[in-house]
């Protein structure tokens, strides 16, 4: 993470991360709860792995390999699902499906770099602006997943998750001035994210819900999470207390300026339009004819 070189801002103590870790594990043991694969899964406890967890075992590895719930019981406890949210009027899903996970791989992997990564913007920035980031980011997220896969469902924090991830990189390229590390920081954002985008490419992840989350998020970051230039607290503190000192400086650059007008623009008519086009029951497909190339590429090794 790049380092500052000015250190006089607060820190503040992050606790939303935490409750929002803890909120999707919560959410997983009542989704298992409800699963109950012995019950569903025909023989005495059928294929359910591991047997001994009896109502909260999990799916057969062929039906889930995450080590999850079946896709019925996702579906039924919110799962993002097109003809649900158009057709039947049930709008909550674009949220309640980013509260839900495919399985446990899915759960562990995404609230260790929720925590990691939230954690830290938290304490730079506070509850308020990192919890409106998560929260529009998995919007945005799931927006676009709705859009695009209209044939499937979709569940996870991922959206957010790479909400958070952009954030962070807009973060550093608007606060540029104040960081010292900053090319280092900007090399190992970009990697992080690329590794991202990558695994999206793969069957059966929702790519489009990784891309409208960091997109989201990363136009958020230079509306939310701008700090004033370096040298500004000093030359606010040194010129208010003495009569005839030079004027101080600018608490925002020019550049500041231009890219918080340009991303919130970007961010209120994206997320306009994608809510207009999907309650109209358009096709992203339709409308964008190499897209589906972006959430999934065929090789010899599967079929998309």
């Amino acid at each position: 993470m790049p380092s500052r070189k000015n250190r006089g801002n607060t820190q503040w103590t992050a606790w939303l991360t935490p409750v929002i870790v803890l909120a999707c594990i919560a959410v997983f043991i009542v989704v298992m709860f409800i699963n109950d694969c012995p019950k569903t899964v025909a023989g005495a406890n059928g294929d359910c792995v591991p047997r001994f967890l009896r109502r909260f075992s999990f799916q057969p590895l062929r039906e889930n390999p995450l080590l999850g719930p079946s896709s019925s019981t996702l579906e039924k406890m919110g799962a993002l699902e097109w003809s649900k949210v158009v057709k039947g009027n049930e709008k909550w899903r674009l949220v309640s499906s980013m509260w839900l996970h495919a399985g446990i791989i899915h759960l562990v992997v995404n609230m260790f770099n929720v925590a990691v990564i939230g954690i830290r913007l938290e304490q730079q920035f506070g509850f308020i602006r990192v919890g409106l980031i998560y929260l529009i980011a998995g919007l945005g997220g799931s927006i676009l997943s709705a859009l695009f896969l209209q044939n499937s469902i979709s569940v996870g924090a991922s959206g957010a998750l790479l909400g958070l991830l952009g954030a962070m990189l807009s973060e550093l390229i608007t606060n540029w001035t104040i960081y010292a590390n900053k090319l280092a920081a900007l090399f190992t954002i970009l990697f992080i994210v690329a590794i991202d985008l990558a695994i999206g490419l793969l069957p059966r992840v929702d790519n489009f819900a990784h891309i409208g989350g960091f997109l989201t998020g990363f136009f958020l970051g230079f509306v939310l999470l701008v700090r004033p230039q370096y040298g500004w607290e000093e030359s606010h503190n040194s010129t208010s207390h003495q009569y005839g000192a030079p004027r101080a400086r600018s608490k925002y650059n020019p550049c500041q300026y231009f890219l918080f007008f340009i991303a919130a623009v970007l961010v209120v008519g994206g997320l306009a339009v994608g809510i207009v086009l999907l309650l109209k029951g358009e096709n992203g497909n339709k409308l964008c004819k190499w897209c589906h190339h972006l959430d999934c590429i065929e090789t010899s090794r599967w079929t998309c």
